[in-house]
């Protein structure tokens, strides 16, 4: 296998390059994996190094292949995360409001949907675990828990846009200024 490797590795690894467009870090990827299958199959592998060779290339194809399909069936990822925007947190005032925000969002939750929060986000529990502690099945725990982080981001949100009303940067909903084709039906301004 080693003398397979160093007389192959560098023609391989230029194929792979060309074949990912010249992405050196995928064609490493790809080349790895093809190796790794070649070790799995190294019962099947000619031991002549010319007949070796077209099968390996064959691999490297097909697992270049491999991968470009479980690309496309992936959604795309995100970009880079932009942590300039991210508001700071060393705001020791930011802090205790957003604590109290989130308490005052979990006063408003049921006691089943807050009992399920607290057992997960507080207690660290498994899902498994919730449904054992509060005594209800599988299926109950787990949706219990869709429907009560559903309805936190709900009030949370809610909470978010009545602050942003009360410190007079969004108009209250009833209060919105029209918008340009709205004006431009009554004449304009």
């Amino acid at each position: 296998m080693r003398q397979l490797y160093e007389n192959s590795v560098a023609d391989l690894f230029r194929y792979l390059v060309r074949v990912t467009l010249g992405r050196r870090q995928l064609a490493e990827d790809l080349l790895q994996e093809t190796y790794l299958r070649a070790w799995r199959k190294l019962d099947q592998l000619p031991t002549e190094p010319a007949q070796a060779l077209p099968w390996l290339f064959t691999v490297a194809r097909r697992v270049a292949i491999d991968a470009a399909r479980a690309r496309e069936a992936r959604p795309a990822e995100v970009g880079a995360f932009n942590l300039v925007a991210v508001p700071s947190t060393d705001n020791h005032a930011e802090r205790v409001v957003d604590v109290q925000t989130v308490r005052a969002a979990l006063a408003r939750l049921t006691p089943q949907h807050r009992e399920v929060l607290f057992e997960v986000y507080f207690r660290d529990a498994s899902i498994q675990d919730v449904a054992r502690r509060l005594g209800i099945p599988l299926g109950t725990a787990q949706s219990r828990t869709f429907y009560a982080l559903r309805s936190l981001r709900a009030l949370l949100s809610e909470g978010q846009r009545e602050g942003a009303e009360r410190q007079g940067r969004v108009a209250p909903p009833g209060k919105r200024e029209p918008s340009v084709r709205a004006r431009q039906a009554v004449g304009g301004w």
